[in-house]
């Protein structure tokens, strides 16, 4: 799963979100890179995959479908060569945008969730459900 395999085909829209969004691309890049796999690649591929899979979060749809990939086990997949910790820490299978971006609340202190526990929350079919 090297990055010359995989061929992300991003959305335009998605380029120009990142004009008004870009500290948050650096922010997810930053994640990204800190759970990274040095064994996954060399740093370059590893920017490159973090660089699409951060871009991809900015688009409106789930990120295995922003990436242009063919499911989200092919996202997680993906997310397990190159970024192990992160997943390690998806303990409950969130999906992906959706964890990306709890890590970064996490990371702030920003805890906005409705409920104390994903377990009771009335949002959980949202986070954890099926992806179609």
């Amino acid at each position: 799963m090297g990055a010359r395999e995989l061929h992300f085909q991003l959305h335009p829209a998605v380029h120009e979100r990142r004009l008004t969004r870009d500290d948050e691309v650096d922010d997810l890049l930053a994640l990204l890179r800190g759970h990274a796999d040095p064994a996954a690649g060399t740093t370059a591929e590893i920017d490159a995959v973090a660089l699409a899979v951060a871009l991809a979060s900015l688009g409106d749809n789930h990120l295995w479908q922003d990436l242009g990939l063919g499911s989200r086990s092919e996202l997680s997949a993906l997310m397990r060569h190159w970024f192990p910790a992160l997943v390690e820490r998806n303990v409950g299978d969130m999906k992906w945008k959706k964890f990306l971006y709890r890590q970064l609340c996490v990371q702030a202190e920003i805890l906005i969730c409705k409920s104390p526990s994903c377990a009771v929350c009335a949002d959980q079919p949202l986070c954890f459900g099926p992806e179609s």
